[in-house]
């Protein structure tokens, strides 16, 4: 992945506009599917609404995405919220992944978050097939923030909440998966004396 041509472009005055792309993918094991779905909150370049970036279409979807912000000591726990109308609606959704799991409501779905810039998306975007806001080069991205859907948060008719969190912030997680413990390592115990 290549990030030198992005942090030079948000450098000049006046930058791309930068693209937000997120994917979902369930877990087979916990899910009964390994399906994925492409989406973006964005603009549609396109009559059908879709982004294409890297040869993958992404539907307009309504969805906010917040929290990604570090804070001091604090990894980030955003939260997606996604429509619950239209043509794809999450509650189905849920109901069919609620069958393999009862209650399981996406929790372990994994939450990439992509962005890019408009300079950099595939040229299929545009009419004549040429991007008029540079050259189409799938590597010029942000780097991707992973995510796990931790818990669902919400749900009503409108919506459909779920707070995420990286792999290593969810419950019964640890990182290393191994435990420092004075028998394991003894001489460290004397370096305190």
């Amino acid at each position: 992945m290549s990030t030198d041509p992005v942090f030079s472009d948000i450098q000049k005055v006046n930058p791309s506009a930068i693209i937000e792309l997120f994917t979902l993918t369930l877990d087979s094991t916990l899910h009964g599917a390994t399906t994925v779905y492409r989406f973006h909150a964005g603009t549609n370049l396109d009559a059908n609404g879709k982004i294409v970036w890297a040869g993958n279409d992404y539907l307009r979807f309504p969805v906010q995405a917040t929290g990604f912000a570090y804070k001091k000591g604090q990894l980030p726990r955003p939260v997606l919220t996604v429509s619950n109308m239209g043509s794809l609606s999450i509650s189905a959704i849920l109901l069919t992944v609620n069958q393999t799991t009862p209650g399981n409501d996406l929790t372990g779905a994994k939450v990439v978050r992509i962005r890019t810039m408009a300079k950099f998306l595939d040229a299929a975007n545009f009419s004549g097939a040429t991007n008029p806001f540079g050259t189409p080069d799938n590597t010029a991205e942000f780097p991707q923030e992973i995510y796990y859907i931790d818990r669902k948060s919400a749900e009503n008719r409108e919506v459909v909440s779920w707070e995420l969190a990286a792999v290593f912030d969810l419950a019964g997680i640890r990182s290393p998966k191994r435990q420092c413990t004075r028998s394991l390592f003894p001489s460290i115990g004397t370096f305190n004396q």
